[in-house]
């Protein structure tokens, strides 16, 4: 790679201080270049970041909610893709100019130094790539894992129209399985009809309960959830013999004062139809990761699989704080994604 010219500076996110507010207690800082590479190490490589993932837990992360002993300053965002724009001497796999998907804590950075051995290559920047680590393998891994998905069955996937519950959708219908997915908005409600969804509830129309009540008496098999309060037990009590509820998020909670604040189950109500509630949290699952990203790729190239992507700003790190506002407000349709560099100057 010949035409990577380094800059003098660059910037990322850090939280200064622990809580929810993403605008509050976070900062763009400015990093000089040389001294950040110069502590690369062997096995190590630098990627310029062109696209950040944004996820309802970001706001988990700056709470301190994943690492309860962590300390301010510390760097914020799960995910991105980028160009490997310098290698460690010990980096053997990863070529200059290839392209990768990053998962690791800081990734609301433009340059981001990563273990070679954990990134994803992938053929080109594209932005739906994105949209299948966390969001994809959330969905394939906890339907999979914990759902034991199978064929002929109901499933209900809460938050539907968003980042993880698109994906949710159409690998449930894939499989085989009655799909009703819940949205807020008649917008939403086109996009995953159009996605294969049997029974959308826009539930700022419809009474959630009352539908699930009227139209499902017997139950549903499959929950995917991730709304938390209120909706957790209306989907706890519409479990069918032999359910399995799993808890992916509880995004209701993440902005509120208590900050993720856990839902209560009553274990008579499991014990008496045999029912399951599971949770699921992706880093958990890193052997499993490989197979059921490259499943997603094949489903994607064979455009059985569709990705909407909500892209947020022009192509700028401050961008990321419109993202997030943008996905917790409930806005999105689909994944967020923020590009970190104009469209015109991407490697």
């Amino acid at each position: 790679m010949t035409n990577f010219q380094p800059p003098v500076t660059f910037r990322k996110i850090q939280a200064i201080q622990v809580g929810n507010d993403f605008e509050k207690v976070t900062r763009v800082v400015n990093v000089n270049y040389q001294d950040f590479a110069s502590h690369l190490r062997p096995h190590q490589v630098i990627v310029k970041m062109l696209y950040v993932g944004i996820n309802a837990s970001d706001v988990n992360y700056t709470n301190a909610k994943y690492v309860p002993d962590i300390k301010p300053p510390f760097d914020v965002g799960f995910e991105g893709l980028g160009q490997v724009v310098a290698v460690g001497e010990k980096v053997n796999k990863a070529k200059l100019g290839s392209y990768a998907i990053v998962s690791q804590y800081g990734a609301f950075a433009e340059y981001i130094a990563v273990a070679a051995k954990v990134l994803v290559p992938v053929p080109a920047p594209k932005p739906e790539l994105v949209s299948l680590f966390v969001s994809g393998l959330t969905a394939s891994i906890a339907l999979t894992e914990k759902g034991q998905l199978g064929a002929g069955e109901t499933v209900l996937v809460t938050a539907a129209a968003g980042g993880t519950g698109q994906f949710a959708v159409q690998l449930a219908k894939l499989a085989g399985n009655h799909v009703i997915g819940t949205c807020s908005s008649d917008e939403k409600v086109a996009m995953l009809k159009r996605m294969g969804c049997d029974r959308v509830i826009n539930y700022k129309k419809e009474d959630l309960k009352t539908v699930l009540r009227k139209e499902y008496p017997r139950g549903v098999d499959i929950v995917y959830e991730s709304v938390g309060g209120e909706f957790f037990n209306i989907c706890l009590n519409s479990l069918a013999d032999k359910g399995r509820l799993i808890v992916i998020g509880m995004a209701a909670s993440y902005t509120s004062s208590d900050g993720m604040k856990g839902d209560d189950v009553n274990t008579i109500k499991l014990l008496a139809k045999s029912r399951t509630v599971t949770g699921f949290f992706l880093p958990a699952y890193a052997e499993q990761q490989p197979k059921h990203l490259k499943k997603l790729i094949e489903l994607l190239n064979a455009k059985k699989l569709e990705v909407e992507l909500d892209v947020v700003g022009q192509g700028d790190i401050t961008d990321v704080y419109a993202g997030v506002d943008h996905l917790q407000k409930g806005h999105n349709k689909g994944k967020v994604v923020v590009p970190l560099v104009k469209s015109d100057a991407r490697l």
